[in-house]
């Protein structure tokens, strides 16, 4: 009997559309982990407040400080008076709307949801009802939707205590960067102790925060940065520097268990030259706003998944996640220094746009920082 079913493709066609499709969703998902889900529109005050907002997609010139309803918690949410936020890649792949893969989340047209922002440090000032951890008064860190602002909301889950030892500022550029390090090197690199780490980007934001966890776990660290930040890495406990204007790290016979690579800048089978047949690449991220409108990184991303398969190195990628228990555990590294925030500038809330535009030129030296200039105004 003759079936009308049409013939099915091959399966190494198969396995690359669904690798192509794991890719997409996972990779998007991977830009915009740190963004809580957007909350029920917020239950309306009446107080005014001070924020930075987006209507449109562009560049940082599309950012607006405008005067917005101060929210109110629901049952389960934590307002919280923030002291100072953090600028992270993360905020300008959502405010230029890139890669446009992005937009299936954010809106197609122009972005859902305003607020901009994801890491911060503050003053908690009102719970809902089911809130049990925390009380009005108490110093957090964490993540909130829409951290460019005076106050914002967020779930305890996302926060955690303020390590004394920090200042606001400081605090404010630990979420995101070093949960990315401490996951990457923890959960995907499986580090152990002895081994010998390699990190590329290591004067960036995820980077600083990688070379102090991975010496706090007992590895052999090189960093991999440019000539005017060989003695701020090494200050962060790097046993080896590599000036990548003077040499090239894939030429250099080294051969390293796990490579951390927060720049994606080199080719593949550069990193699996200098990595041991069992060792483990990570790719955390890479690229600036004018790499690859349609899928960015996540064309990275597609050519790591698709070769790991067929090599005895395992080479994956991060979509980290915001852990109470990880910020705790990141607060516990912070009190016992062995682990410290690097900051490189500082900008008033009504400059924004000024610090979101030097983060995209890839220079910035660990983070940077955003502070109510007058903390809260109302």
């Amino acid at each position: 009997m003759n079936s009308t079913r049409p013939p099915r493709r091959p399966l190494w066609k198969r396995t690359w559309m669904r690798v192509v499709l794991v890719v997409l969703a996972g990779g998007a998902s991977a830009l915009w982990f740190t963004r809580p889900e957007p909350p029920p529109p917020p239950l309306a005050s009446g107080v005014p407040m001070k924020a930075i907002v987006y209507h449109d997609y562009g560049p940082p010139d599309v950012l607006r400080l405008e005067v917005v309803d101060k929210p109110l918690p629901r049952e389960d949410q934590v307002l919280i008076r923030i002291r100072a936020a953090a600028a992270n890649p993360l905020d300008w792949h959502y405010i230029r709307g890139t890669p446009y893969v992005m937009r299936m989340e954010s809106g197609f047209g122009q972005p859902k949801d305003p607020g901009v922002g994801a890491d911060m440090a503050g003053v908690v000032v009102a719970t809902g009802s089911n809130v049990t951890q925390f009380k009005p008064g108490d110093e957090v860190f964490g993540t909130v939707n829409g951290a460019f602002a005076e106050y914002a909301l967020t779930t305890e889950r996302r926060i955690a205590p303020k390590p004394a030892s920090l200042t606001f500022e400081q605090a404010a550029g630990v979420p995101v960067a070093a949960l990315t390090a401490l996951q990457g090197l923890r959960d995907k690199g499986r580090i152990q102790p002895g081994q010998k780490v390699l990190i590329n980007g290591s004067s960036g934001g995820v980077g600083t925060f990688a070379v102090q966890i991975a010496k706090s776990l007992g590895a052999e660290v090189t960093g991999i940065c440019s000539t005017r930040n060989l003695e701020l890495v090494r200050s962060l406990g790097a046993d080896h520097v590599i000036d990548y204007t003077q040499e090239d790290f894939a030429e250099s016979g080294q051969q390293y268990d796990l490579i951390v690579d927060n720049v994606g800048n080199r080719s593949l089978s550069d990193y699996r030259r200098v990595l041991k047949s069992k060792g483990t690449y990570v790719l955390i991220g890479g690229g600036g706003p004018d790499n690859g409108k349609w899928l960015g990184p996540l064309a990275t991303m597609l050519k790591v998944l698709v070769v790991s398969p067929f090599v005895s190195q395992d080479l994956t990628t991060l979509m980290a996640s915001i852990r109470q228990d990880d910020l705790r555990l990141l607060g516990e590294l912070i009190e016992s220094n062995q682990v410290r925030p690097v900051i490189d500038r500082t900008y008033p809330l009504s400059e924004a746009a000024e610090a979101i535009r030097y983060l995209e030129t890839g220079r910035a030296r660990g983070k940077v920082i955003i502070t109510m200039e007058n903390g809260a105004a109302y």
